[in-house]
């Protein structure tokens, strides 16, 4: 594993990926994906972990470790059949199509966390209300911002989003994302995927590299968001 960007030989991953000191409630939110060579951020099961490689799994432990919670949209803890981890887990869902009998919900270390809309149905809000600590941010769809905030309030500020597509779009929309760590694996898998963003419109940010790692022909970036 070498550090391709700044130079610097060997790469510490854990001071590559440490967060910037935080105080006063103010957060940090990284998003983390992982794409083939074609591009494509699923693999033909519809799972991340399919197009993923053995230097991204380290990485993925790593960033869920120094994290104070896990976020994910309601399709990729499905997808990719979350269950309970050593960080609270929060899943954005505007509909709640969730199993409050799931273990991530029955068997979690830490009550999962549901970011939700008012429009979402009344059975299942009451229903995951039984098993979860469930945050109302916004009326039709999610509001990012209030999402965030409400994460802060309850000490979780170092923010982890592993996707999938359609919530970082939300999330890069409102301005949110203060980091991307971006892994391109050496392989092709063809066919049909989402990108990194799926959004109804086209979305401008600018971003400036961190860093550029390498290991076994995958490419482990760090993209930190340039705010005017």
């Amino acid at each position: 594993m070498q550090q391709l960007y700044p130079p610097g030989g060997a790469a510490d991953l854990d001071a590559a990926y440490a967060y910037p000191p935080l105080s006063g409630g103010v957060t940090w939110l990284r998003a983390n994906m992982v794409t083939s060579l074609d591009g494509a951020a699923q693999g033909p099961d519809g799972r991340s972990a399919t197009v993923s490689s053995p230097p991204d799994r380290v990485v993925l432990a790593l960033l869920r470790r120094l994290a104070d919670v896990v976020l994910a949209g309601a399709g990729t803890v499905r997808a990719e059949h979350y269950g309970p981890v050593d960080r609270p887990i929060a899943v954005a869902s505007r509909t709640l199509d969730l199993d409050p009998s799931a273990p991530l919900f029955a068997a979690a270390e830490h009550r999962t966390i549901v970011l939700t809309c008012a429009s979402a149905p009344p059975d299942r809000l009451a229903a995951l209300r039984e098993v979860a600590d469930v945050v109302v941010a916004g009326e039709a769809s999610l509001d990012v911002p209030a999402a965030v905030r409400a994460l802060a309030e309850r000490g979780l500020t170092r923010i982890l989003c592993e996707g999938g597509p359609h919530l970082l779009a939300a999330i890069v929309a409102a301005g949110a994302l203060d980091e991307l760590c971006y892994t391109l694996t050496p392989s092709m898998v063809g066919g049909r995927s989402h990108r990194l963003l799926e959004a109804p419109s086209s979305l401008h940010s600018d971003w400036s590299l961190g860093h550029l790692i390498e290991d076994d022909g995958t490419l482990l970036m760090r993209w930190v968001a340039r705010r005017s």
